[in-house]
């Protein structure tokens, strides 16, 4: 194929480092290595705390789940979500016992509908949990005006917008955290993978002990003594604070990361060039296509809003035969999928609507070169002319 979603982002002498450790080390699961890439992921997103897990997926279950404990949330409170994200930002509310609360898409940053979220929260809202879709930054100072004066806190699902920023600022902490991920297409790996960060402390060791067990020697050192002396007819090192999962990752992955963090700031830069170059190639048709232009961004993928369904239908048809693979824009709209389709109508999503019917994206990331954009912008001359 001439040019995939993802190719191989580990290279030689990533695996020569992992071949050299698993010759080297006698520990396998969670230890040190785990450790210091959580401090040197903290470092580069500036944030105080950093929790590694086994997937962003996790990273979302374990937030939502952790917030609904810390703040003292009631089964049924509500959480508003996006109607465009990867189901992973929805299923943990429900999994929590949490009601999803569905807003719209703009189609300016395919964030929330700010417009929409007054009208959506009441008495029971607890957060909105908003997706940083595709590398664009979401309005948070928008989010925070909205949520001025009420007990409602915003969690960031950042894991298609590593390095995005706001402001200055990089998503992730603009909330009381934000989640990644470093699954294999995305802009850095570990395989499989996810983090969680934030400046929030007993949130943190909240999601330390969640992550293995709800175990209490999981959380920092200079907590145990007064655990030992509060909890003596338990032996420490099997005594359970709360309840948890097994969410945790290996000393393979960390090594993984660690590697892929030394590329990651020109990762993002090359990404961000190849969008520049795609959004020039674009412009000469912004009466075909709607065009994504947001500050702060670092750019995921190349997406295609094509104002007209069937010239995406034919546009995407071609550029299949010519060997650039492509998907829809991450599900469509997710209330016209079959676990969700009761909270579906077909007048409160209509811009989630046009995502389904109307988008789709091809890969970006640091092997797309100027060789692969300019097949592409021959292959929309060649379309939009006739």
């Amino acid at each position: 194929m001439f040019w995939k979603l993802q190719e191989n982002v580990i290279n030689d002498s990533h695996l020569d480092l992992l071949i050299s450790f698993i010759k080297e080390t006698k520990r396998f699961t969670q230890f040190t290595k785990v450790a210091e890439f959580e401090n040197e992921f903290a470092k580069w997103q500036g944030c105080k705390h950093c929790v590694y897990v086994n997937s962003g997926s996790s990273a979302n279950l374990l937030l939502v789940n952790s917030a609904k404990e810390y703040y003292g949330w009631e089964n049924g409170d509500e959480v508003i979500v996006p109607a465009v994200t990867w189901p992973t930002t929805i299923t943990p509310v429900m999994q929590s016992g949490l009601t999803p609360v569905f807003v719209d898409i703009n189609l300016s940053d395919l964030s929330l509908d700010y417009d929409k979220i007054n009208s959506k929260i009441s008495p029971k809202t607890r957060a909105i949990f908003v997706a940083h879709l595709l590398g664009f930054p979401a309005n948070i100072d928008r989010l925070q005006e909205i949520i001025a004066g009420r007990n409602i806190v915003i969690l960031e699902d950042c894991c298609e917008s590593q390095g995005a920023t706001l402001n200055g600022s990089k998503v992730g902490n603009l909330g009381i955290c934000g989640t990644f991920s470093f699954y294999w297409g995305h802009h850095m790996t570990t395989v499989e993978g996810g983090m969680l960060c934030t400046n929030n402390e007993e949130l943190y060791k909240l999601f330390l002990l969640k992550r293995s067990h709800g175990l209490a020697r999981e959380i920092p050192p200079e907590n145990h003594a007064l655990l030992k002396e509060t909890y003596k007819d338990i032996d420490f090192d099997f005594l359970f604070l709360t309840d948890g999962f097994n969410m945790r990752n290996t000393e393979f992955n960390a090594v993984l990361g660690l590697a892929q963090m030394a590329c990651i700031d020109d990762f993002i830069r090359l990404r961000n060039k190849n969008y520049l170059a795609f959004i020039e190639i674009c412009k000469e048709y912004q009466n075909e296509l709607i065009l994504l232009e947001v500050p702060g961004i670092s750019s995921f993928v190349l997406p295609f809003l094509f104002r007209n369904t069937e010239k995406k239908r034919a546009f995407q048809e071609i550029i299949r035969a010519a060997g650039i693979e492509s998907r829809p824009l991450i599900s469509g709209n997710l209330l016209r999928q079959p676990f969700l389709n009761k909270y579906y109508n077909d007048t409160d999503y209509r811009n989630a609507d046009f995502i389904h019917n109307n988008a789709f994206y091809v890969g970006n990331n640091q092997f797309v070169d100027e060789h692969r954009l300019n097949k592409l912008a021959l292959l929309m001359k060649d379309f939009f002319r006739g």
